[in-house]
């Protein structure tokens, strides 16, 4: 059996993007998560251990998400479903963000001095 865990609103700091001021600066992304998983087990007892934990698929997902910086959100949100696979055995196809970011110039010439 397979159960759906929805996380939406995820909100992270992180600096992907092809420009300059996006790699340096960063900008804040929202991203939200689907992840699929067997929860039978836990739905029948509380002695088992908990699989999938909201706050470490969080946890998960923004370490992943943050741990490079990519030119693509495809490739940044490709790292995050590597990530929840690998630590939870649970298919996870991020959504790419749910806000556009933004990188303003103008913060980039705030951060450099200019």
């Amino acid at each position: 059996m397979t159960d759906t865990i929805f996380i939406t609103g995820v909100v992270i700091h992180a600096r992907h993007g092809v420009m300059e001021h996006e790699t340096e600066v960063g900008q804040r992304f929202v991203i939200d998560l689907e992840l699929s998983a067997d929860l039978s087990e836990s739905s029948r007892t509380t002695a088992s251990p908990i699989p999938v934990s909201y706050s470490n698929v969080v946890a998960t997902a923004t370490a992943a998400f943050k741990d490079a910086n990519y030119k693509l959100l495809e490739r940044a949100a490709g790292a995050v479903a590597d990530a929840c696979w690998a630590h939870f055995h649970a298919s996870a196809p991020s959504r790419l963000p749910s806000t556009s970011p933004r990188a303003d110039r103008r913060d980039f010439d705030d951060a450099r001095g200019s």
